[in-house]
């Protein structure tokens, strides 16, 4: 008896830190609370879940594996045109620069040619009155006629010195403009290539990128969707773990002599706070009337819409007025007195709830019903009753508190 005392103690314990959400399946089954069948299956489907997120995961990791190399390639290649570009400015540059070069030695080129040319016009037109010969016997004195042949032989020798040069400057620019053309040539090549090496890195990337994307879309969704199946097959579990504690409190309970009508008050404490308002709760007292005069069947585990146990009537009756998980969830008997604030039975309102224990303990209230007021209540009592409209008095083990959602 202790042992079972202290297993049942533990589970409620558990519960009541973890509010659990309501389960459609369940809620519209036939069976009497989830069955293990249910539960398999719902492994099953969480292990086939479990291993498509594992294969998407490798796909995800090779592709993503594949897009960092080709980024490292797209990357070099990015670097490589980077310096392409570098060397074909410095090749520009060299050619213009060549090319101003020869323009300035052929602009001076051609300024010499046309001062050669005037001086060769001025001799051929002064042929008569300005000769070498006449410049002889014309000078005044031997002085005079040497100074005049020195002067002559030096604009002769200093043309043909300055023709030489500028003819050797322009030759020289015309070479270097030549070599610059064609290195810019080159270069101009070689940077195209290097910047189609770049683009076809670039669109790898690119295409690489958009898969990655699509396996990563892949991928959370089935992590998402693990989740929910996860979070299914707990919650299968759980609601099984609890409508078999209640199921079994009960029927302890209907074979327990000697419970009282109330329990004494044994110091319980319950929230400290509470979740509704007056129109909440008159509105789950609604809800619980409408099921009752439907005359829908008792259920083990059910929660509506067509079929109740004592638990899933009170949820259900919250839920439809308002509450929803998290702050409202799918519990035990035992666990939604933990989870409601403590009201002496003299100072009950429309909706608060009444429980029942076997022994006066937390651990085995076995049932929960709905106050309507004047001491009448609506319940989902059993399967051999169903859901009735009773005296709150009309069950033994009342427990000395009410709880207020």
């Amino acid at each position: 008896m202790k042992r079972n005392f202290a297993v049942r103690t533990a589970i409620a314990m558990m519960a009541a830190t973890t509010l659990i959400a309501p389960l459609s399946g369940v809620a519209t089954a036939k069976t009497p609370k989830p069955t293990q069948a249910q539960i398999d299956a719902a492994k099953s489907a969480e292990k086939a879940k479990q291993a498509a997120a594992a294969a998407a995961q490798a796909k995800l990791s090779s592709a993503t594996k594949t897009l960092n190399q080709l980024a490292a390639v797209a990357n070099k290649a990015a670097a490589a045109y980077q310096s392409a570009l570098k060397e074909l400015s410095i090749a520009t540059s060299k050619a213009n620069a060549a090319a101003a070069h020869a323009a300035a030695a052929q602009a001076a080129v051609t300024a010499a040619n046309r001062t050669i040319g005037k001086t060769a016009s001025s001799a051929y037109k002064m042929g008569n009155g300005f000769s070498n010969l006449n410049s002889v016997l014309n000078a005044n004195g031997p002085q005079d006629m040497v100074d005049r042949l020195s002067t002559l032989e030096k604009i002769g020798t200093g043309d043909a010195v300055v023709l030489k040069r500028f003819q050797a400057a322009e030759a020289a620019a015309k070479a270097a403009k030549i070599e610059a053309d064609r290195t810019k040539a080159v270069q101009v090549v070689a940077t195209a290539k290097v910047a189609a090496t770049k683009k076809i890195a670039d669109d790898a990337k690119a295409l690489q990128q958009k898969e990655v994307d699509k396996l990563r879309a892949i991928q959370n969704k089935l992590a998402t969707e693990l989740a929910k199946a996860k979070n299914f097959r707990v919650t299968l579990e759980q609601q099984r773990q609890l409508a078999i504690l209640e199921e079994q409190n009960a029927n302890t309970a209907a074979k327990t002599p000697g419970q009282k009508s109330i329990w004494p008050n044994r110091g319980f404490t319950g929230r400290s706070s509470i979740r509704s308002t007056e129109a909440i709760r008159l509105k789950a007292v609604a809800y619980a009337k409408a099921q009752v005069l439907a005359r829908w069947p008792y259920i083990w585990g059910a929660q509506g819409p067509k079929a109740f146990d004592c638990s899933g009537l009170v949820y259900a009756a919250y839920r439809a007025a308002g509450l929803g998980y998290p702050e409202w969830g799918r519990l035990n008997a035992a666990l939604y007195f933990v989870a409601t604030q403590r009201v002496p039975l003299s100072q009950l309102q429309p909706g608060d709830l009444l429980f029942y224990s076997y022994d006066g303990s937390v651990q085995n209230i076995h049932h929960i019903t709905i106050y309507e007021g004047n001491e009448m209540m609506w319940e989902a009592n059993s399967k051999r009753v169903g859901l009735i409209h009773s005296n709150m008095y009309s069950i033994k083990g009342l427990m000395p508190f009410g709880g207020r959602v």
